[in-house]
This record gives C-alpha cells, sequence and structure tokens, in this order.
C-alpha cells in the first residue's frame, strides 16, 4: 500500500524530513485501509459532494491544492524575504493531510453511488484528519493545519502555514461553486 501511496502522491517526496515524510505516508495508508475507497478510487471520486455533478476528481483537487500552497509559498518567500518564516514540510506536510479524513467519512450506498457516512455527518473530516494525524505521531503544526484549513479553523487563530493551505484549499473549491 506506500508504494501506492507514494505514486499517487508524488509530492510527499517534496517533504524533505525523513521521520515527517514517513509519518505522512503512514496516515494515507491508515486511512486507505480504512476506508471503502481504494487508491484507484481516490483519481476518480468527485473531491466534493458539496458541487452538483463535480467532475474534478479528489486527487486532481488534493494535488493541485498542495501546488498552489507551494507555489503560493515560494512567491512570498522569494518577494518578502526575511519578512516572513515558512516551514516548507510543515506546510506541505499539512497540505496533503488536510483531506485525509474525508476517507473515513465516506461510504458507498447500495447502487454504488458516494455518500457520507452516519459519522462524517456528526464528525467531519478536519476533526478525523486530525485524529489520524495525531495517531502517528505528526506535530501539532500539522495537526493544526489540517483542524483550521476548513470553515473549522475561522474562528481561531491560524499559523502562516495553515493560512496559505486555506487559502489554496478554496481558491481550487470554491470557483466550482460559482
Amino acid at each position: 500500500m506506500r508504494n501506492k501511496v507514494i505514486e499517487i502522491w508524488p509530492e510527499i517526496n517534496w517533504i524533505k524530513d525523513e521521520s515527517l515524510r514517513e509519518k505522512v505516508t503512514d496516515c494515507w495508508v491508515y486511512a486507505i485501509e480504512n476506508s471503502v475507497l481504494s487508491p484507484e478510487d481516490l483519481e476518480t471520486i468527485p473531491f466534493s459532494l458539496l458541487i452538483k455533478d463535480c467532475n474534478v476528481s479528489f486527487m486532481n483537487h488534493k494535488r493541485t491544492c498542495v501546488h498552489l500552497a507551494v507555489e503560493n509559498a515560494n512567491i512570498m518567500l522569494k518577494n518578502f524575504g526575511d519578512s516572513i518564516k515558512v516551514n516548507m514540510d510543515v506546510m506541505i506536510a499539512g497540505a496533503i493531510l488536510i483531506d485525509v479524513g474525508k476517507l473515513l467519512e465516506y461510504e458507498l450506498k447500495e447502487d454504488g453511488t458516494l455518500t457520507t457516512s452516519a459519522a462524517g455527518k456528526i464528525l467531519r473530516h478536519p476533526f478525523s484528519g486530525v485524529s489520524v494525524a495525531d495517531r502517528f505521531g505528526l506535530p501539532v503544526e500539522v495537526q493544526h493545519i489540517i483542524a483550521t484549513h476548513s470553515k473549522e479553523g475561522d474562528l481561531g487563530k491560524r499559523t502562516v502555514e495553515s493560512i496559505i493551505v486555506h487559502h489554496a484549499d478554496f481558491v481550487s473549491f470554491e470557483p466550482f461553486k460559482a
């Protein structure tokens, strides 16, 4: 399964810290093994159940979010220099993991369509994602990004890395609702 995770998530190799990279991979292996979805399903299922007739896949959206976050951070670092600090490994790990909890909130109906499970309706993916990350010892800074990437983070403080990931996620989500 590890090879499958690396195959669908080549961006994991952008994480320079080997221990962090392994923990991120462990999270995805666990989530897939405890999901009704296979790695292949992630390439075909819609990235959101909230968008009618969504034809952008889960992995297309997720990988776009990671790329947007990295590009935005690199531009900010280039233009702002020492005025801003971004921990790229933490940011990339967080961006890769923000929706890992979605794998635990989905279920398949008898007709094969994807839906939100009863548990997923009361425990959204930012919460289940943090639980998965904590299980594998991800640092609190990464857990923070997972917890605050969505609307659940709107009432609290976000780190620089979380702000970047939050906006990368929403800029690759909200245009499909326009």
